[in-house]
């Protein structure tokens, strides 16, 4: 059992190397099987990780090598329930896209999904490792194998650019990441989480720790795609296949503000005060909702549209946990599963549209999908589940982070980001699968990336969806269903959030290798009739923006701020490289401030 949380990591490597190898002599589908395969192992593997892992804590130090009271060698991996449950989506996704991949693409042999299974294995090992420079160190296998995905198209000049804005700006983040992580282990000597919380348990607002601290949240938050750091992330959706952009959104984003929240909870609860911690989660999160959900709107691009929706939920999870509370982090986990599913969905969804019409633009592809019923049904069915659809786990994640934030100003915040991010994608859908609304217009504004000439990643014939892509999207939704019925996430969820948020448990777990107390009163999970109002409130919302959207004739040229806030999405690396640095200073300033 203890092997379990190593195998997890170790599994889908080797996997990779065999691909590689067995590649050369294999034909295409004994490739796709045998990933697919392999995959499936990894999904078993995590979810007996999940289930031993309900039962105690599950630790690995790597070599054996067993820790000592002020002295410990050696790499750890710890496995909470929190951290298992983690994988098992991980591992869910990958293997979702790797199945939708299976009659996808044209002239990919075994390194596509070696690249997945690498990019699941630095994922799987992030949300594992008890370590900071391993977390350093698997956050860079998997930036490395999405760098890869991302450019997959290298003869594509638009591919090569948003694979390099990608590698660019997150190599950055990684760079101040590394030199926090340096500058903590100059001050404390330690670089276990445990560890480290041990030594900075005796030293409050430290300079040099409120910087470290800083830095490494920059390094984890570029990842996650907040405002200000968040530019690289459209560029890289639109031009990365749609199977790469299941993980991308639904759960590679997301393990940003993991890593923040495992980092502060596990380690910083003393050394950096929790109204300092509470502050910068709390603007950068409303910044990221606000500006994700209006770039949202602006979109005709689908898959741009759907990045930057991502970006809006990014700010929702960073909201749940800027509430410092169990109540806020289980709210958060719901969302992100519920999320994972239905963005996951979309976006499959979004490229069996390319594979048909070589178009991703909203007006060019008005009513032209007709005759795809079925996709047309699933892909309003995704579009009001982001919306927040009551009895759904988006929307009993959206409700519950509404209650936890006790505050009446983000409870409508949150209800206006679904809205408009769920209305905008239902807007497109009725358009685009059932020809509703007048007929917008075409003309192309030299501002505007519209995806009205995109090359198209598969040679499906026109007119047919192959059933493993069908499958793989009825898959998802019904995961989005299913989790948010009444009881499937309730009292575990609900504790699991509470020994998270517990950091004398985190070090009990990871040194001693033995369960911690459960927390006094772990938090409620479930739905109430005031959650299944606001869940009800914020789809009637979405279909009053679909609506509206689809009354307009053409839309109006942006003007005033809503203008500017369109031209700084520029492409150019230069402004995206000031404004990670003006974030950085940002996040400091807000976390030095008494």
């Amino acid at each position: 059992m203890g092997a379990l949380p190593a195998l997890v990591v170790v599994w889908p490597i080797a996997g990779a190397c065999a691909l590689l190898v067995l590649g050369r002599i294999l034909p295409r589908p004994a490739v796709d099987g045998l990933a697919l395969l392999i995959a499936a192992v990894l999904v078993f593997l995590t979810v007996r990780l999940l289930v031993d892992a309900n039962r105690g804590p599950v630790v690995t130090w790597a070599g054996n090598w067993q820790p000592m009271p002020h002295r410990t060698v050696g790499i750890v991996l710890v496995a909470d329930r929190f951290a298992a449950a983690l994988v098992v989506l991980i591992a869910g996704l990958t293997a979702v896209a790797l199945l939708f991949g299976w009659h996808y693409f044209d002239n990919l042999r075994a390194h596509y999904p070696a690249l997945v299974l690498l990019f699941a294995a630095g994922m799987c090992g992030f949300a594992l490792t008890g370590d900071l420079f391993d977390m350093f160190v698997f956050f860079e296998l998997m930036s490395v194998a999405a760098y890869a995905l991302t450019g997959l198209e290298i003869e594509d000049p638009e591919s090569v650019q948003g694979g390099l804005n990608f590698g660019v700006i997150n190599s950055l983040g990684a760079y101040l990441c590394l030199f926090g992580i340096g500058l903590l282990y100059a001050h404390t000597g330690q670089l276990g989480l445990a560890q480290l919380a041990g030594v900075l348990a005796g030293q409050q607002r430290e300079t040099v720790v409120v910087v470290a601290f800083a830095l490494i949240s920059t390094g984890w938050l570029v990842k996650a795609a907040v405002t200000p750091f968040h530019f690289w992330l459209a560029d890289a959706h639109a031009v990365a296949p749609a199977p790469v952009c299941v993980l991308f959104s639904g759960v590679m984003a997301p393990l940003g503000v993991y890593g923040v929240a495992r980092l502060y909870w596990a380690t910083f609860t003393v050394a950096i005060p929790s109204v300092a911690v509470h502050r910068m989660s709390l603007v950068l999160a409303v910044l990221t909702m606000v500006v994700g959900t209006v770039m949202c709107m602006l979109q005709r691009h689908l898959k741009r549209m759907l990045a930057y929706s991502t970006i809006a939920h990014s700010g929702m999870f960073l909201l749940g946990v800027s509430t410092l509370s169990p109540a806020g982090i289980a709210a958060s986990a719901i969302y992100l599963c519920g999320h994972a599913a239905v963005k996951g969905a979309l976006f499959l969804m979004a490229g069996a549209l390319l594979a048909h019409y070589e178009s991703l633009d909203e007006h060019r592809l008005y009513g032209r999908a007709r005759r795809h019923r079925l996709l047309g049904v699933l892909f309003v069915t995704a579009a009001v589940l982001l919306a927040g659809f009551p009895w759904s786990a988006t929307g009993l994640g959206k409700a519950l982070l509404e209650e936890s934030g006790h505050s009446v100003v983000l409870g409508v915040l949150v209800i206006a980001v679904s809205a408009g991010t769920g209305g905008v994608v239902l807007r497109a859908g009725l358009r685009i699968f059932w020809g509703l609304g007048r007929r917008p217009a075409t003309a192309d504004d030299a501002e505007e990336t519209t995806g009205a000439r995109e090359e198209s990643d598969t040679d499906t014939p026109p007119g047919r969806t192959p059933a493993t892509m069908l499958t793989a999207v009825l898959m998802l939704l019904l995961a989005a269903v299913t989790l948010g019925l009444p009881g499937v996430l309730g009292a575990g969820t609900g504790s699991a959030a509470g020994a998270f948020c517990d950091p004398a448990g985190y070090t009990a777990r990871a040194l001693h290798t033995v369960p911690a107390a459960l927390p006094p009163a772990p938090p409620e999970v479930g739905w109430t009739g005031i959650g299944l109002g606001l869940a009800a409130l914020s789809t009637t919302a979405a279909v009053l923006v679909a609506v509206l959207g689809l009354a307009r004739v053409s839309r109006a040229t942006p003007a005033g701020p809503v203008r500017m806030l369109h031209r700084l999405h520029s492409g150019h690396l230069g402004d995206y490289s000031a404004w990670l640095v003006t974030g950085c200073a940002l996040l400091t300033g807000l976390l030095w401030l008494p």
